[in-house]
């Protein structure tokens, strides 16, 4: 927990970020991400400039370039919740959680495919769908949209939402933002492409180690929110064929508990990938994307539930 904040604290901070963000959703100007983005790209510009066969220098100015991105702006809000004014300390916590969620952004992203697939209107289902996954749907089936706006759910649902709860409880302002900026990096560089192979891999290895414990909480969040012994299963079973250590978990246990079979054939730039199965059922339609959102706002009430009665006891206990 924060230092120097009791449980209680730290759950009153969780709320109002967390309500501030059902209330208003992403900034629609001025995001500080934006500008985070905009000097991330500036700095890479400027580092990755080594020839690729040099595979250990651009490396080591991948971590260069890193650092600087993320622990410029990191340091500064650590100090200025530190050395200023306690309200202003206030502020800086629940502004930085709200600015690192995403769950109603997700919400907002997301379920208007439901609602054109219900329609039968498949070209706009396959303009939404595109909108928040890499994959190519030109020509997709409704199913297969569903299956990619599902796979979107659950795996937002793990970096916008439960590991930005996760480490904001665990390092307050500046742990939160600090997870929010390398999981930013790596949706920037951790492409394996010619340009970003190496340069991206310091980014895309922290990502994965700082989502490693959000993603196996994430993924038993919502297998004990659904068909809890299927989701299990699944994450047992199906988790380690999948490329990402921590997607794998997390898509696995949330298609399980729902009772879909995600995973399969999908294009990505012109080329089919056949990527493992995930989950056990049958396949997602227009209600599936609804209820995998549903599993997602669940699972955000089973958290502040569970830190309320950490709080509760905590205050029994006296040491509030």
């Amino acid at each position: 927990m924060l230092a120097g904040l009791t449980v209680s604290e730290v759950f009153a901070l969780i709320c109002a970020g967390v309500a501030l963000d059902a209330l208003f959703g992403e900034p629609r100007r001025l995001h500080p991400l934006v500008g985070f983005g905009q000097s991330a790209n500036w700095i890479e510009a400027w580092l990755n400039r080594t020839p690729l066969g040099l595979v250990f220098k651009v490396r080591l100015l991948g971590v260069l370039a890193l650092a600087l991105a993320v622990s410029v702006p990191v340091v500064a809000i650590a100090a200025a919740v530190a050395y200023g004014p306690a309200w202003t300390g206030i502020l800086i916590n629940i502004a930085a959680l709200y600015f690192a969620l995403g769950a109603k952004s997700l919400w907002e992203h997301v379920h208007p495919v439901a609602g054109a697939i219900a329609a039968a209107d498949l070209d706009h289902a396959r303009t939404l769908a595109s909108r928040i996954v890499t994959r190519d749907l030109s020509d997709a089936s409704a199913s297969d949209v569903a299956r990619a706006a599902v796979e979107s759910v659950l795996e937002n649902g793990n970096d916008a939402v439960f590991a930005a709860l996760f480490w904001f409880a665990l390092g307050g302002a500046p742990g939160v933002i600090a997870y929010r900026l390398v999981n930013t990096l790596d949706a920037m560089w951790g492409y394996k492409t010619q340009r970003y192979l190496h340069f991206g891999w310091a980014a895309a290895r922290l990502d994965d180690a700082m989502n490693y414990a959000p993603a196996r909480l994430t993924a038993l969040t919502y297998a004990l929110l659904g068909n809890t012994r299927v989701g299990l299963a699944c994450w047992q079973m199906q988790a380690r064929a999948w490329e990402s250590p921590n997607a794998g978990p997390v898509m696995a246990a949330g298609a399980g508990a729902l009772g879909l079979e995600l995973g399969g054939a999908a294009r990505y730039h012109g080329h089919i990938e056949e990527r493992p199965q995930l989950g056990a059922g049958q396949a997602p339609g227009a209600t599936d994307i609804d209820r995998a959102l549903r599993l997602v706002a669940a699972g955000v009430v089973a958290w502040l539930a569970l830190l309320a009665l950490i709080a509760l006891a905590a205050q029994w206990s006296g040491h509030a």
